[in-house]
């Protein structure tokens, strides 16, 4: 599983929790653009495997190659937030963002042949509405260090519970 190249917040899915529903990608495109279609979310439900499916958005990477691509300058990082903002004015549908995109979190919208990406809901009361709104609590909202140590304190938990071994004595 490849990890966030990032400081900042960014949507996560846990693969064991996500059972592939395809809420999150129908909340995203109706918080979006009010219509129930997943072509339209700014999130997609991945099937990696038979058994194993997991939920792509952007990752927030810092020096965002998606960014540095774009030969027009319609791509901008939020310094603060690490949220890339597209600029509609700018944007020519060419997709190199796509293509330096190491996550495939973003996605060209077929009406407007503009790029799309997930912006964290950052003007929706409440945040992320995928992550609000799955039925597994399989998405979080995260940062590689919260993420880190949720996967350390799993570690530690994990090594408590496991039994040792009884030696023979001889």
């Amino acid at each position: 599983m490849t990890t966030s190249t990032s400081k900042h917040a960014y949507i996560d899915c846990d693969p064991v929790k996500c059972v592939g529903c395809q809420l999150c990608e129908y909340v995203c495109s109706f918080t979006k653009t009010a219509e129930y279609n997943s072509y339209r979310s700014r999130i997609r439900t991945v099937r990696v495997d038979e058994v194993l499916i997991t939920a792509i958005a952007c990752r927030t990477c810092e020096n965002a190659p998606c960014v540095v691509v774009c030969p027009r300058d319609a791509l901008t990082q939020d310094p603060l937030t690490g949220i890339i903002h597209i600029d509609g004015t700018r944007c020519d549908g060419c997709a190199w963002c796509i293509e330096a995109c190491d996550f495939g979190a973003i996605s060209i919208n077929p009406t407007t042949r503009l790029a799309e990406i997930c912006d964290q809901c950052e003007t929706v009361e409440g945040g992320p509405q995928c992550v609000r709104w799955c039925p597994k609590e399989a998405l979080e909202l995260t940062t590689p260090e919260r993420r880190a140590q949720k996967t350390r304190r799993a570690l530690i938990a994990e090594s408590l519970e496991m039994p040792t071994k009884a030696k023979d004595p001889q």
